[in-house]
C-alpha cells in the first residue's frame, strides 16, 4: 500500500496482514465478526484465516478432512475483499506449529508485518507453544479479551510483549454447531448460509463425535 511523505511524495508501507489460525470446524459468525473487528481497530490492511492440519492440542480423528474446512472458510469469506484464506498448514500437513506457519508465511510475502491473533485463553498455554520467544519476534500477537476469563500471574510476563483488543462477545462455539446438526436442530444465523449449506450437502457432523 501507498502511503505520503510529508513532503507529499508516495512511499510504500508494508502491507499489515492479520493471521487468524483455528480448527474452523465449523467457520461460523462469530469467527467472522471478531476478526472483522480486529481488522478495524488494528488498522490490518488484510485478514488471513489458516485452518489447521492437525492442531498440537488434537487428534487428527477429532476434527473434519481439512478439504471441507477449507472449502467452507471459502465460501464464508468469498465476498469480503480484505478477508482471504491459505491452506499453507493443511499442505504442510502433521502438527501445525504457528510458528512455522508465520515463518512460511513471511517467506511467501517478503515485507509483509504480521499480526496474529490468539484468544485470551491462549496466553495461558502460550509458554508450551512451539518456540514461543520467537514468535514474538516474527508477528506482532494481539488478544482478543474473552469475558469472564482474567490473566493469572504467570500470564503477564508474555501480556507485556502482546496487545490487548476487546472483541464482542459472541456466544457461539464450533461444538455447539457439530451437536446441534448432529441432533437435527437448526444453525441458522450461527454460520453464513453458505457454510450452511455445504454442511447440508456434505452430510458433516451428523454424527456428534463429543469434542
Amino acid at each position: 500500500m501507498k502511503t505520503k511523505t510529508e513532503g507529499g511524495a508516495a512511499r510504500t508501507s508494508a502491507e499489515r496482514l492479520g493471521v487468524f489460525g483455528g480448527t474452523f470446524d465449523p467457520i461460523h459468525l462469530g469467527h467472522l465478526i471478531v476478526a472483522s473487528h480486529v481488522r478495524e481497530v488494528m488498522h490490518l490492511d488484510r485478514m488471513v484465516f489458516v485452518p489447521a492440519s492437525i492442531p498440537p492440542h488434537k487428534r487428527g480423528n477429532d476434527i473434519s478432512p481439512g478439504d471441507k474446512r477449507m472449502a467452507m472458510i471459502r465460501a464464508a469469506v468469498k465476498d469480503d475483499p480484505l478477508a482471504t484464506v491459505s491452506r499453507i498448514e493443511l499442505d504442510r500437513g502433521g502438527i501445525s506449529y504457528t510458528i512455522d506457519t508465520l515463518r512460511a508465511l513471511k517467506a511467501m510475502h517478503p515485507g509483509v508485518q504480521l499480526t496474529l491473533l490468539i484468544g485470551m485463553d491462549n496466553v495461558s498455554d502460550f509458554r508450551s507453544w512451539k518456540s514461543p520467544e520467537a514468535i514474538l519476534e516474527e508477528a506482532a500477537v494481539v488478544v482478543m479479551t474473552r469475558p469472564g476469563y482474567e490473566p493469572g500471574p504467570k500470564d503477564k510476563p508474555w501480556l507485556r510483549h502482546m496487545e490487548l483488543c476487546e472483541v464482542p462477545f459472541i456466544g457461539i462455539s464450533a461444538r455447539d454447531i457439530r451437536r446441534r446438526v448432529a441432533n437435527g436442530k437448526s444453525i441458522r444465523y450461527l454460520v453464513p448460509e453458505a457454510v450452511e449449506r455445504y454442511i447440508q450437502r456434505h452430510g458433516l457432523y451428523r454424527q456428534h463425535r463429543g469434542v
